[in-house]
Protein backbone atom coordinates (compact mmCIF):
# COMPACT_ATOMS: atom_id res chain seq x y z
CA UNK A 1 0.00 0.00 0.00
CA UNK A 2 1.69 3.31 -1.07
CA UNK A 3 0.52 6.33 1.01
CA UNK A 4 1.35 9.72 0.90
CA UNK A 5 1.76 12.27 3.83
CA UNK A 6 3.15 15.23 5.30
CA UNK A 7 5.06 16.52 7.99
CA UNK A 8 2.60 19.29 8.86
CA UNK A 9 -0.18 16.86 9.93
CA UNK A 10 1.50 14.52 11.60
CA UNK A 11 3.17 16.26 14.63
CA UNK A 12 3.07 15.00 18.22
CA UNK A 13 1.34 16.04 21.24
CA UNK A 14 2.34 15.91 23.86
CA UNK A 15 5.91 15.75 22.62
CA UNK A 16 7.55 12.53 24.44
CA UNK A 17 9.64 10.18 23.41
CA UNK A 18 8.19 7.10 21.69
CA UNK A 19 4.55 9.01 21.76
CA UNK A 20 2.75 7.66 19.12
CA UNK A 21 1.51 10.88 16.14
CA UNK A 22 -1.49 12.35 17.47
CA UNK A 23 -2.37 13.25 14.34
CA UNK A 24 -2.99 10.30 11.72
CA UNK A 25 -3.10 11.17 8.18
CA UNK A 26 -2.83 9.42 4.77
CA UNK A 27 -3.10 10.27 1.03
CA UNK A 28 -4.22 6.98 -0.29
CA UNK A 29 -2.80 5.95 -3.75
CA UNK A 30 -5.05 3.35 -5.64
CA UNK A 31 -2.10 0.74 -4.73
CA UNK A 32 -3.26 -2.07 -2.42
CA UNK A 33 -6.23 -3.43 -2.79
CA UNK A 34 -8.56 -5.83 -3.68
CA UNK A 35 -10.80 -4.37 -6.26
CA UNK A 36 -10.19 -5.45 -10.05
CA UNK A 37 -10.06 -3.97 -13.84
CA UNK A 38 -10.90 -0.25 -14.35
CA UNK A 39 -10.60 -0.22 -10.07
CA UNK A 40 -7.71 -1.66 -9.72
CA UNK A 41 -6.84 -1.59 -6.62
CA UNK A 42 -7.56 0.52 -3.78
CA UNK A 43 -11.27 1.79 -5.05
CA UNK A 44 -12.35 3.44 -1.63
CA UNK A 45 -15.77 4.90 -3.61
CA UNK A 46 -18.89 3.92 -1.72
CA UNK A 47 -20.65 5.38 -5.41
CA UNK A 48 -18.47 3.74 -7.70
CA UNK A 49 -20.08 0.64 -9.52
CA UNK A 50 -17.21 -1.30 -8.35
CA UNK A 51 -18.13 -4.45 -6.34
CA UNK A 52 -19.53 -3.61 -2.66
CA UNK A 53 -17.59 -6.17 -0.84
CA UNK A 54 -14.58 -5.19 -2.68
CA UNK A 55 -14.57 -1.60 -1.98
CA UNK A 56 -15.58 -2.14 2.00
CA UNK A 57 -12.54 -4.54 1.90
CA UNK A 58 -10.46 -1.24 0.61
CA UNK A 59 -11.92 0.91 3.31
CA UNK A 60 -10.99 -1.75 5.30
CA UNK A 61 -7.35 -2.14 4.68
CA UNK A 62 -6.75 2.05 3.88
CA UNK A 63 -8.57 2.12 8.42
CA UNK A 64 -6.31 -0.59 9.36
CA UNK A 65 -3.66 1.26 7.70
CA UNK A 66 -4.51 4.40 10.35
CA UNK A 67 -4.56 2.17 13.17
CA UNK A 68 -8.56 2.23 12.98
CA UNK A 69 -11.71 0.26 12.34
CA UNK A 70 -13.25 0.77 9.30
CA UNK A 71 -16.49 1.44 11.47
CA UNK A 72 -15.28 4.70 12.39
CA UNK A 73 -14.08 6.05 8.78
CA UNK A 74 -16.70 8.85 8.16
CA UNK A 75 -16.92 9.67 4.27
CA UNK A 76 -19.82 12.01 2.92
CA UNK A 77 -22.06 11.71 -0.10
CA UNK A 78 -20.27 14.51 -1.89
CA UNK A 79 -22.29 17.21 -3.93
CA UNK A 80 -19.92 19.69 -4.92
CA UNK A 81 -21.25 21.84 -2.14
CA UNK A 82 -19.99 24.08 0.50
CA UNK A 83 -21.89 21.97 3.36
CA UNK A 84 -19.20 21.13 6.13
CA UNK A 85 -20.65 19.12 8.85
CA UNK A 86 -19.51 19.04 12.67
CA UNK A 87 -19.29 15.22 13.93
CA UNK A 88 -18.83 13.98 17.07
CA UNK A 89 -19.44 10.39 16.23
CA UNK A 90 -19.25 7.64 13.48
CA UNK A 91 -22.16 7.77 11.21
CA UNK A 92 -23.19 4.17 9.20
CA UNK A 93 -22.22 4.19 5.18
CA UNK A 94 -25.69 3.91 4.41
CA UNK A 95 -26.40 7.17 6.12
CA UNK A 96 -24.05 9.47 4.63
CA UNK A 97 -24.60 13.28 4.84
CA UNK A 98 -24.77 15.02 1.41
CA UNK A 99 -21.62 17.14 2.69
CA UNK A 100 -18.40 18.05 1.59
CA UNK A 101 -16.55 18.48 4.77
CA UNK A 102 -16.18 16.68 7.81
CA UNK A 103 -14.84 18.18 11.04
CA UNK A 104 -14.72 16.79 14.53
CA UNK A 105 -12.43 17.29 17.94
CA UNK A 106 -13.59 13.08 18.83
CA UNK A 107 -10.19 11.18 18.74
CA UNK A 108 -11.04 7.53 17.33
CA UNK A 109 -12.57 8.45 14.23
CA UNK A 110 -11.17 8.95 10.55
CA UNK A 111 -12.41 12.09 8.98
CA UNK A 112 -12.36 10.78 4.70
CA UNK A 113 -12.77 12.62 1.16
CA UNK A 114 -13.06 10.65 -2.21
CA UNK A 115 -11.70 11.69 -4.92
CA UNK A 116 -10.62 10.97 -8.71
CA UNK A 117 -9.21 14.61 -9.98
CA UNK A 118 -10.64 17.13 -6.94
CA UNK A 119 -8.50 18.33 -4.52
CA UNK A 120 -8.57 16.27 -1.02
CA UNK A 121 -7.92 18.74 1.93
CA UNK A 122 -6.62 17.71 5.11
CA UNK A 123 -6.42 20.04 8.29
CA UNK A 124 -5.58 19.99 11.48
CA UNK A 125 -4.71 22.00 14.22
CA UNK A 126 -2.77 20.32 17.16
CA UNK A 127 -3.53 22.99 19.71
CA UNK A 128 -6.94 22.76 19.59
CA UNK A 129 -6.89 19.06 19.02
CA UNK A 130 -9.59 19.81 15.87
CA UNK A 131 -9.37 18.23 12.25
CA UNK A 132 -11.00 18.25 9.09
CA UNK A 133 -11.62 17.05 6.00
CA UNK A 134 -12.41 18.65 2.55
CA UNK A 135 -13.23 17.57 -0.48
CA UNK A 136 -12.52 20.84 -3.02
CA UNK A 137 -13.80 20.50 -6.59
CA UNK A 138 -14.20 23.85 -8.43
CA UNK A 139 -17.23 24.37 -7.39
CA UNK A 140 -16.96 23.76 -4.32
CA UNK A 141 -13.97 25.77 -3.93
CA UNK A 142 -15.73 28.86 -5.72
CA UNK A 143 -18.78 28.75 -3.51
CA UNK A 144 -17.00 28.69 -0.36
CA UNK A 145 -16.10 24.33 0.66
CA UNK A 146 -12.78 25.75 2.30
CA UNK A 147 -14.49 28.73 4.56
CA UNK A 148 -17.21 26.62 5.84
CA UNK A 149 -14.33 24.34 7.08
CA UNK A 150 -12.04 26.44 8.72
CA UNK A 151 -15.26 27.98 10.05
CA UNK A 152 -16.24 24.92 11.82
CA UNK A 153 -13.20 23.99 12.73
CA UNK A 154 -13.18 27.55 14.76
CA UNK A 155 -16.95 26.57 16.39
CA UNK A 156 -14.61 23.58 18.17
CA UNK A 157 -11.41 25.58 19.45
CA UNK A 158 -9.40 25.94 16.82
CA UNK A 159 -8.24 28.80 15.57
CA UNK A 160 -7.23 30.33 11.93
CA UNK A 161 -3.20 30.71 12.23
CA UNK A 162 -2.72 27.28 14.24
CA UNK A 163 -4.21 25.10 11.47
CA UNK A 164 -1.90 22.92 9.00
CA UNK A 165 -3.83 22.19 5.99
CA UNK A 166 -2.41 19.97 3.02
CA UNK A 167 -3.68 19.34 -0.46
CA UNK A 168 -3.35 15.97 -1.88
CA UNK A 169 -2.78 14.56 -5.09
CA UNK A 170 -5.25 16.47 -7.51
CA UNK A 171 -5.40 17.65 -11.65
CA UNK A 172 -2.59 19.53 -12.16
CA UNK A 173 -2.75 23.07 -14.22
CA UNK A 174 -1.15 21.17 -16.83
CA UNK A 175 -3.95 19.10 -17.64
CA UNK A 176 -7.19 20.60 -16.57
CA UNK A 177 -8.49 22.31 -19.97
CA UNK A 178 -11.78 24.50 -19.40
CA UNK A 179 -14.11 26.27 -21.62
CA UNK A 180 -14.34 29.45 -22.83
CA UNK A 181 -16.97 31.21 -20.44
CA UNK A 182 -15.50 28.86 -17.28
CA UNK A 183 -13.47 31.40 -15.77
CA UNK A 184 -16.05 34.39 -15.61
CA UNK A 185 -17.31 33.46 -11.86
CA UNK A 186 -14.10 32.92 -10.78
CA UNK A 187 -12.69 36.65 -11.82
CA UNK A 188 -16.54 37.91 -10.55
CA UNK A 189 -15.59 37.03 -7.56
CA UNK A 190 -11.84 38.24 -7.63
CA UNK A 191 -10.42 39.55 -10.59
CA UNK A 192 -7.10 38.36 -9.05
CA UNK A 193 -7.87 34.69 -9.77
CA UNK A 194 -6.80 35.61 -13.33
CA UNK A 195 -3.80 34.21 -12.28
CA UNK A 196 -5.32 30.70 -12.77
CA UNK A 197 -5.96 30.84 -16.37
CA UNK A 198 -3.30 30.41 -19.00
CA UNK A 199 -4.32 30.07 -22.13
CA UNK A 200 -4.80 26.74 -23.80
CA UNK A 201 -3.39 25.20 -27.29
CA UNK A 202 -6.88 25.06 -28.32
CA UNK A 203 -8.01 28.70 -29.18
CA UNK A 204 -10.99 30.32 -26.75
CA UNK A 205 -10.07 27.63 -24.13
CA UNK A 206 -7.86 27.67 -20.71
CA UNK A 207 -5.76 25.78 -18.37
CA UNK A 208 -7.10 25.91 -14.41
CA UNK A 209 -4.56 25.74 -11.64
CA UNK A 210 -7.01 23.81 -9.57
CA UNK A 211 -4.25 23.37 -6.57
CA UNK A 212 -3.12 26.39 -6.88
CA UNK A 213 -6.86 28.38 -6.73
CA UNK A 214 -7.83 26.30 -3.54
CA UNK A 215 -3.92 27.12 -1.92
CA UNK A 216 -4.90 31.22 -2.44
CA UNK A 217 -8.22 30.26 -1.10
CA UNK A 218 -6.89 28.53 2.48
CA UNK A 219 -4.06 31.19 2.62
CA UNK A 220 -6.35 33.73 2.22
CA UNK A 221 -8.02 32.14 5.37
CA UNK A 222 -5.05 33.45 7.24
CA UNK A 223 -4.39 29.66 7.98
CA UNK A 224 -0.63 28.66 10.00
CA UNK A 225 0.03 26.99 6.82
CA UNK A 226 -0.64 25.56 3.82
CA UNK A 227 1.31 23.00 1.56
CA UNK A 228 0.51 21.25 -1.66
CA UNK A 229 1.99 17.79 -2.81
CA UNK A 230 1.85 18.32 -5.97
CA UNK A 231 1.15 15.42 -7.56
CA UNK A 232 -1.20 15.06 -10.68
CA UNK A 233 -3.79 12.49 -10.71
CA UNK A 234 -4.35 12.60 -14.63
CA UNK A 235 -0.80 11.82 -15.71
CA UNK A 236 -0.01 9.16 -13.54
CA UNK A 237 -2.35 6.20 -14.25
CA UNK A 238 -0.37 4.24 -12.11
CA UNK A 239 -1.02 5.74 -8.71
CA UNK A 240 -4.29 7.80 -8.72
CA UNK A 241 -7.56 7.33 -10.42
CA UNK A 242 -8.91 10.45 -12.77
CA UNK A 243 -12.25 11.14 -13.68
CA UNK A 244 -11.16 13.17 -16.48
CA UNK A 245 -8.79 10.89 -17.58
CA UNK A 246 -11.20 8.05 -17.56
CA UNK A 247 -13.71 10.86 -19.92
CA UNK A 248 -11.11 10.97 -22.68
CA UNK A 249 -9.96 6.90 -22.83
CA UNK A 250 -13.13 5.03 -23.32
CA UNK A 251 -15.62 6.85 -20.25
CA UNK A 252 -17.26 5.17 -17.73
CA UNK A 253 -16.73 4.35 -14.54
CA UNK A 254 -13.86 5.10 -12.39
CA UNK A 255 -12.39 4.92 -9.01
CA UNK A 256 -12.06 6.62 -6.05
CA UNK A 257 -9.10 7.83 -4.08
CA UNK A 258 -9.05 8.25 -0.40
CA UNK A 259 -7.63 10.95 1.82
CA UNK A 260 -8.19 10.55 5.48
CA UNK A 261 -7.44 11.56 8.89
CA UNK A 262 -7.66 10.90 12.25
CA UNK A 263 -7.29 12.38 16.04
CA UNK A 264 -5.53 9.55 18.22
CA UNK A 265 -7.68 7.63 20.58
Amino acid sequence: MKILTHTDLASTAPANAGHEPRVRHGFFTRHGGVSEGRYASLNCGLGSDDDAEAVHENRRRAAAKLGLDDSVLCTGWQVHSASALIIEAPFETNDRPRVDALVTRTPGIALGVLTADCAPVLLADHEAGVIAAAHAGWRGALDGILDATAGAMEQLGSTPANIAAVIGPTIGPASYEVGPAFPAPFIERDPADERFFTPASRAGHWMFDLPGYVSSRLVALGLGSVAVLNHDTYTSEEDFFSYRRTCHNAGGDYGRLLSAIALEA
